[in-house]
């Protein structure tokens, strides 16, 4: 019986001893793998194959039966790992060295993925941390007045301490001298303006009182007739809101008070222990640099505290002289609760630029109170003493204690004043002094190396 032929005429047999041509052992009986057929040399037969690895082969082709087709090219690499556990193990590497497979090639630090998940990460930590600066911003102005103070105040308690008493007596010695200074202040204001609230209620109340000479006062019978002041008033004061925006103003002043007080309470014991582990501080900060620059970071942090201090110390010599010369003119004029406006112009000369100026308005509107002539003696003396102060008094002063020139002064100011108020001014000129420092003695030596 004739040999049964593939759609091309050719046995059967002849195709099935092709595809076994076309194959070679792995090394494995029965594996086959296609050959890469050196050049020149013919392919070995699977018959020969079995027969080296002593494996008998199995007949290609048995009497009345098709011969196997040969497997397709890139069948094995078409196998799903998803599915079919033996090709995930092998595409794995699974051996017993690695049970789940050899690990990938990590990431590079130039992969985008890891740049761009660095530079988010960056992105949120800036923006965490700003957000954490701004919504602890008057925490942060507390701690820095406190440690302020702490640093000013240093120099008296290291003075105590070269005289023979302990450090921590000299703490407390000057501790307690600052509440004192505010404790005297606040028994000297309080009861004059106490009073002169009380008089100004009596005077508004009183049968011939501020009202009534207002009400016969010709001017303002004229400024009635034109613009209905008192219908205008009268209306404004029989108002359902006028009660709920007293109260309002009312609740909102005792708010400020309370938070005056309890700020000023926390700066004290911010203060009281700042200033007593000051030196523990300080040594903590320099070790924060290398050692071989630790010694030269400790000499310039110490020049810049002794700064910070003789800025304090020298700003509260110009206060005292302030309050003392106001003290004097005014008990000359006669002018009443001379030592309470003396305490609130040495209180207010504290700001620069402009404290001196506010506290002289000030007492210069109570002046006007014991006569018109009085107020106008007060301003002149002022206004004299302001120039004494800026151009003789402060230069010398502050030429020794921080060695800033005036006009770096002025600007520190100004920029500390439009950034925080009144705590910036304060602040703003021992830091450019710290700045300066820095500056002359790091980086112009740097660069003149260059």
């Amino acid at each position: 019986m004739p040999a049964e032929t593939p759609h091309d005429g050719e046995p059967r047999e002849e195709a099935g001893a092709l595809a076994d041509s076309a194959r070679q052992p792995t090394g494995e009986a029965g594996t086959l793998t296609e050959t890469t057929g050196e050049a020149g040399a013919p392919a070995e037969t699977t018959d020969e194959a079995g027969a080296r690895a002593g494996s008998p082969r199995k007949p290609t082709a048995e009497a009345g039966t098709l011969t196997e087709s040969p497997r397709k090219t890139g069948e094995v690499a078409t196998v799903d790992p998803v599915t079919d556990i033996e090709a995930r193990e092998r595409e794995a590497g699974v051996d017993a060295l690695f049970p789940f497979g050899r690990p990938g090639r990590p990431l590079t630090r130039n992969h985008p993925f890891v740049f761009g998940f660095y530079g988010a990460l960056g992105v949120l930590a800036a923006y965490m941390l700003v957000k954490a600066v701004t919504d602890a911003r008057q925490v942060i102005i507390l701690i820095v007045v406190a440690l302020f103070l702490a640093v000013g105040l240093n120099p008296a308690v290291e003075a105590l301490t070269r005289v023979g008493v302990s450090r921590r007596w000299g703490v407390l010695i000057v501790f307690l001298c600052l509440v004192g200074f505010f404790v005297g202040f606040g028994f000297a204001i309080v009861p004059p303006m106490t009073e002169q609230v009380t008089a100004f209620i009596n005077n508004l109340t009183s049968g011939h009182g501020y009202l009534e000479q207002l009400q016969h006062n010709s001017k303002l019978q004229d400024w009635d007739h034109r613009y209905h002041l008192l219908e205008r008033a009268q209306t404004a004061l029989q108002s359902k809101d006028l009660g709920k925006q007293a109260a309002n103003g009312i609740l909102g002043v005792g708010q400020v008070v309370i938070s005056g007080v309890f700020s000023t309470f926390t700066v004290l014991i911010l203060t009281l222990y700042f200033l007593g582990s000051l030196p523990n501080i300080t040594g903590f900060m320099y070790r924060l640099a290398p050692r071989s620059r630790r010694a030269r970071v400790a000499l310039l942090g110490d020049e810049i505290l002794s700064r910070i201090g003789g800025y304090v110390a020298g700003n509260v010599l110009i206060s005292v002289i302030a309050g003392i010369v106001s003290y004097i003119y005014l008990l000359i004029v006669n002018v009443p609760y001379a030592i309470a406006l003396a305490m609130l112009v040495a209180i207010t000369d504290l700001i620069p630029l402009i404290g001196a100026t506010i506290g002289a308005v000030l007492v210069t509107a109570i002046a006007f109170f014991s006569g018109f002539w009085t107020g106008i003696a007060t301003a002149i003396f002022f206004l004299i003493y302001q120039q004494i102060e800026n151009y003789l008094v402060q230069p010398r002063v502050m030429k020794k204690s921080v060695d800033v020139q005036p006009a770096v002064t002025i600007i520190a100011a100004l920029l500390g004043g439009a950034l925080l108020g009144v705590i910036g001014a304060l602040l703003a000129i021992p830091t450019a002094a710290a700045l300066a420092l820095i500056l002359r003695e790091v980086v112009m030596p740097r660069q003149e190396s260059l």
